[in-house]
């Protein structure tokens, strides 16, 4: 393991620490642990992880192993269905921390951390590292100006809004959430479709703050309040994630 990768883990669950940095930009967490309203989450131990069922992934996915019979079903099942219009796909999957960092800070004009997080969230603060959110690949038209709204349209994301918590699947960020995250049709977080499903108990453990106070919407019944719960450990002063550009794109 290199030096930056156990220096980002000894970061994480640094406590007493208030701000991050996060690509030459400063965050302070606020008082339940959001940094610029992401939640903390804990990367996902490499042995926990497995591919995701063949045929499904466009670039590689690796999914939780207790969620690999939900996802295979959920598939198959959008798959066979003719509502569905077409075959399901996974843009992406697990993302470590530090290739989490790479995303939140590569080159866009809105460079300023705030802008950054409403669309990508900060590394340590993405669904994507516990190893149980899957954004979709559901294709809407070429040239479509909205691609929420559009992709939302099509006959595959209509079918995930019907049929994906009979699987385990929740929406983790709807339109209009208090949560200052835009709407994101093509994000599902699995918590398993009943509390005592294989697996499913950690899962909704990891998401119970968000359950609680931001609902996914269509949801998993089940939602679990735990009151007067601990403050998640936060990414503090994070090393400053390389920003890649075509002058130093060898040293990323």
């Amino acid at each position: 393991m290199s030096r930056r990768i156990i220096l980002a883990f000894a970061l994480i669950f640094m406590p007493g620490i208030a701000d991050a940095q996060l690509c030459g930009d400063t965050a302070t967490p606020t008082a339940d642990g959001r940094l610029l309203g992401h939640f903390p989450y804990g990367d996902t131990p490499a042995d926990d992880l497995v591919a995701a069922p063949p045929g499904l992934a466009l670039n590689g996915c690796m999914i939780r192993k207790e969620m690999i019979a939900d996802l295979t079903r959920l598939a198959g099942a959008a798959n066979a269905d003719p509502a569905a219009r077409g075959k399901l796909y996974a843009l992406s999957c697990h993302r470590g921390i530090i290739r989490q960092g790479g995303v939140f800070c590569r080159p866009r004009a809105d460079a300023d951390a705030a802008t950054r997080a409403i669309s990508v969230a900060p590394p340590g603060h993405s669904e994507h590292t516990t190893g149980y959110a899957i954004d979709f690949a559901v294709r809407p038209a070429n040239g479509c100006p909205d691609a929420e709204a559009c992709m939302a349209a099509t006959a595959m994301a209509r079918w995930l809004f019907v049929n994906a918590p009979r699987y385990g699947f929740e929406m983790s960020f709807p339109g209009g959430n208090g949560q200052n995250v835009k709407w994101e049709p093509w994000h599902w977080r699995w918590v398993g479709a009943t509390a005592t499903a294989a697996g499913a108990a950690r899962a909704r453990f990891i998401f119970a703050a968000a359950r609680a106070r931001f609902p996914a919407r269509p949801a998993v019944d089940g939602v679990t309040i735990i009151r007067n719960a601990p403050v998640w450990p936060t990414v503090v002063n994070a090393p400053p994630f390389r920003v890649c550009t075509k002058k130093n794109r060898k040293k990323c």
